[in-house]
């Protein structure tokens, strides 16, 4: 038999994971997207997204676990601390502040690690692309010095005085 105390406290956990920050697909960072100038820019874009999502995605099933992990905890220290300080309907209150706190902690580390998967996202796909573009030109040493200007000859050179350098 389940009481109204227990559907309350069951809906305050439903909530508490729901709002849990979880990190969910990505793309790169606007700059790092090129013009669409042509099918096969288009094909190695996707390529690129498809490579570097792939290459996160075991970091961002670990954040999204860690967030959900982290509000059950605190609801469940929140629970413990509860029933030990106010009986059976601490219980239910201590869950139900657990599962809020619990909850903030996931929503902050889970916004701190998607900045940083965000960056890893950029890297990956900054590195495909750079790695399916054309080789970059090779040095080439700059022209000559400039010449005269136009209209004007050039000048005589002239020789030392016979006094230069003096002995």
């Amino acid at each position: 038999m389940t009481t109204h105390h227990d559907n309350r406290l069951a809906g305050v956990l439903a909530a508490a994971l729901t709002l849990t920050g979880c990190v969910g697909p990505m793309g790169p960072a606007p700059q790092l997207v090129p013009p669409p100038s042509s099918p096969s820019a288009v094909s190695a874009d996707m390529r690129c997204r498809q490579y570097a999502d792939a290459q996160i995605a075991p970091m961002r099933d670990q954040v999204n676990s860690q967030g959900v992990g982290n509000a059950l905890l605190g609801a469940g220290l929140g629970a413990a601390l509860g029933a030990a300080v106010g009986g059976g309907r601490g219980a239910g209150i201590g869950a139900a502040s657990g599962a809020i706190v619990g909850t903030g902690v996931g929503a902050a580390n889970a916004q701190d690690a998607s900045a940083y998967l965000q960056q890893q996202y950029n890297a990956y796909y900054a590195q495909c692309m750079a790695s399916r573009s054309s080789p970059a030109q090779p040095y080439a040493a700059p022209g000559p010095g400039y010449g005269p200007a136009p209209g004007y000859a050039p000048q005589p050179s002239y020789p030392p005085p016979a006094s230069y350098p003096p002995r």
